[in-house]
């Protein structure tokens, strides 16, 4: 198993001078695997530079584990090139919406006026697949879905196969006391190999922002220690953290994670992680 990062920013692509190392587009992490379709986790904007490593002769087929529907988690998808060529095919699994079918809610969102075009414009075959807490099977890997709280329908996702495992939670909205995880969260992260989890405040700004869907870094590593996970992958940074600040958030996590047995990494763009 290969993790590749292609977008390791959250609420909305950041480009500026400060924060070039770690990259400006918003989530989208594949998963490769010998003799298996590539896992797509998440469709944010970095969605489009992961395209340009794929065939553009209409054989691509893969799956798309997105977490929720909001913007910054599936705005890459019409400017995935291998979508626009006829015979490729991307199967798409999110949280069921109460506004309806996931594919009629999606497509509210990639139309005129909004958008030039609809999902039905694109040459390849887009397929919308509804979950909330199921169990998938996708070759040799299973696929544990688990909701996650957040603001709006957001779940997680658990990959296990031979080669390991691998959980992404994304966006998860963190209690105010920062001391207890939810059971379905413990589930998805039990022991696992990598751990993708929402790192995007500070305490300050967790105190000011805590209940805007997300959780601190030392949240995430509190989560990693409970479920036992081998390695955490600090993701879904502010759009206002630069390189600098990263570097130092990183290193004090890396600190208080000493002697607990996981290793702490934070994700940047064009990150290989090998499971």
């Amino acid at each position: 198993m290969r993790l590749t990062f292609y977008g390791v920013r959250g609420s909305t692509p950041a480009f500026h001078e400060d924060n070039r190392r770690y990259g400006g587009n918003t989530a989208c992490v594949v998963l490769d695997e010998p003799g298996e379709e590539p896992i797509l986790f998440d469709l944010g904007t970095g969605l489009r530079a992961y395209g340009t490593t794929c065939p553009m002769d209409g054989t691509f087929a893969g799956t798309a584990l997105v977490t929720h529907v909001h913007w910054d988690h599936v705005q890459g998808l019409p400017f995935f090139a291998p979508m626009h060529v006829p015979g490729a095919r991307l199967d798409i699994y999110a949280p069921h919406q109460v506004e309806g079918p996931l594919g009629e809610v999606l497509g509210d969102l990639m139309r005129p006026p909004y958008f030039p075009i609809r999902f039905s414009d694109l040459g390849g075959d887009v397929r919308f697949h509804d979950v909330t807490s199921d169990t998938v099977v996708l070759g040799s890997r299973k696929i544990l879905v688990r909701p996650v709280p957040h603001k709006g329908p957001t779940v997680g996702y658990r990959v296990d196969g031979p080669a390991g495992s691998v959980t992404y939670i994304s966006d998860h909205q963190a209690p105010p006391s920062l001391d207890t995880v939810a059971d379905p969260v413990l589930e998805l992260a039990d022991r696992v190999d990598v751990l993708i989890h929402d790192a995007q405040y500070t305490r300050d700004e967790f105190d000011r922002k805590g209940d805007w869907g997300h959780c601190t870094l030392d949240y995430a590593l509190l989560v990693a220690r409970q479920a036992k996970a081998k390695r955490l992958v600090l993701f879904h940074h502010d759009p206002a953290h630069s390189d600098d600040d990263l570097d130092r958030l990183c290193s004090g996590l890396t600190v208080a994670a000493a002697g607990s047995g996981v290793d702490v990494l934070a994700a940047h763009e064009g990150l290989k992680i090998e499971v």
